[in-house]
């Protein structure tokens, strides 16, 4: 990409603002990928069960579960992380 992620993930939620492109779920599966390549797997997670509510062929479902499965485990980890660092969660 020649802007890299973050630009065009700005763009995708500039025209999920102004076109009212949130039923699309090709919108968050673009959101999802560009997530996913900026390491943002919580919010990449979160964006493909989005594209998965609103998807109704069976290959795109099925390429949207399989890119789920490979960012939970890092959502998961990024979360318990994240509640590490707020003081959450200690180990003892």
């Amino acid at each position: 990409m020649v802007h890299g992620p973050r630009t065009r993930l700005d763009i995708v939620d500039g025209l999920a603002a102004s076109n009212g492109l949130d039923n699309s779920h090709l919108l968050h599966a673009a959101r999802a990928d560009l997530l996913r390549r900026l390491g943002a797997s919580v919010d990449a997670a979160q964006s493909y069960r989005r594209a998965l509510a609103l998807v109704t062929n069976e290959s795109e479902r099925r390429y949207l579960e399989r890119r789920l499965r490979e960012v939970q485990p890092q959502a998961h980890n990024a979360g318990i992380n994240q509640l590490q660092s707020n003081g959450l969660l200690t180990f003892a």
